[in-house]
């Protein structure tokens, strides 16, 4: 972890994947987190294959590093006191319980506040604290889905997919730690608490970004179009001779060097411009799919990136792990335990990584 929010105590009321992902965040850049569990754990603790010889989840171990771990049942009363002198002590709790959980707990905000007044809260549910789908449950790929994601993503007619990494739960965490950091920040300099009401489905609209405001500009309803672009070519993976790449012409200046290396000078000259190789889409690719296969990925690669041509290999998850440059960023890195993914937060000061806790390992530190 850094010392980035050094100082700073956050209750950790959240499970699975997109509340211990928010709080994870914080964690790396110093932030004390402890993570509140009940009896039976985090039921990701029991998440698996694979695990660790003794047992340990991957799965776990993920998302719960530099976290300390106390084991309470909120349910009984002389429990819910010791968390609530906790909360006394604490500058956030963050939950993602389904809504309602945290009522019946009689751990809503106004309760919290009444140990510390100035205390930011933040829920993470799947569809926030209001409207119709307010008591449904759901996981991520339900997000996905509803959230229209599924429908662009995957080859033309095809079946829909879901993202290789759960983005549903990842983007919520990501809006969590951004949340909760923004909120710290307004109560330094106002004094105000604040409460977050943080639904994972609005986050996947949000992720939408571009391709929604297509749809609200012109009305079209996106579909999936593979590894391509809706606006540019090409914009896409190509097959080679032993794997794939991707080539990312974003901008017209990446088009004639393109051309150049694959020598085909001459589809550069006849189509110039990106509204001309969007409307011959599939002869222009068609070209270059021809080309890119005669010759390996890391062919390629060199000649595109010496050219500087925005380009890549479509890198299997053990090779990502070998590469130079997550190696160099340090994006692999231990915790005395076992190897981790790094973090990408850098603030010039090495990182320090302890381990996901087993249950209940900070009953005497915290409560003591």
């Amino acid at each position: 972890m850094s010392n980035t929010l050094k100082g700073i105590r956050i209750l950790d009321l959240t499970r699975m994947l997109a509340g211990p992902y928010a709080t994870m965040l914080l964690a790396d850049m110093g932030a004390e987190v402890i993570k509140i569990e009940e009896p039976d754990g985090d039921p990701i603790r029991a998440m698996g294959p694979p695990f660790e010889p003794d047992g340990f989840s991957a799965y776990f171990a993920a998302v719960n590093r530099n976290k300390k771990s106390v084991m309470l049942d909120l349910k009984q009363g002389p429990d819910r006191e010791r968390f609530l002198g906790l909360v006394a002590t604490a500058d956030a709790v963050i939950d993602n319980f389904r809504f309602g959980v945290m009522a019946r707990l009689r751990l809503l905000p106004a309760d919290l506040r009444s140990a510390r007044a100035d205390l930011v809260t933040c829920s993470l549910s799947a569809f926030g604290e209001d409207g119709p789908y307010r008591d449904l449950p759901a996981f991520d790929l339900v997000l996905q889905a509803m959230a229209g994601g599924m429908s662009i993503t995957g080859e033309p007619g095809g079946r829909p997919m879901r993202a290789g990494i759960p983005i549903g739960d990842l983007a919520g965490g990501l809006f969590a730690a951004l949340g909760v950091c923004a909120a710290l920040l307004r109560r330094e300099r106002s004094g105000e608490a604040e409460h977050l009401d943080l639904s994972l489905f609005d986050c996947q609209v949000s992720l939408l970004t571009y391709v929604g405001q297509y749809h609200l500009t012109d009305g079209r309803v996106p579909e999936p179009i593979g590894s391509g672009h809706q606006s540019v070519v090409p914009y896409q993976a190509f097959q080679t001779a032993d794997g794939h790449l991707v080539v990312a012409v974003f901008v017209e200046r990446f088009w004639p060097p393109l051309c150049e290396v694959l020598g085909l000078p001459e589809l550069a000259q006849r189509y110039p411009s990106n509204a001309s190789r969007v409307a011959a889409r599939a002869e222009v690719v068609a070209a270059l799919e021809q080309r890119f296969r005669q010759r390996k990925t890391e062919d390629w690669s060199h000649q595109l990136w010496a050219a500087g041509v925005p380009s890549g290999p479509v890198n299997t998850v053990d090779r990502v792990f070998r590469d130079p440059q997550v190696q160099h960023r340090q994006m692999v890195v231990s915790d005395g335990r076992r190897q981790l993914i790094g973090n990408p937060i850098k603030a010039g000061v090495a990182d320090t990584f302890s381990p996901a806790p087993t249950l209940g390992q900070h009953n005497s530190e915290i409560l003591g």
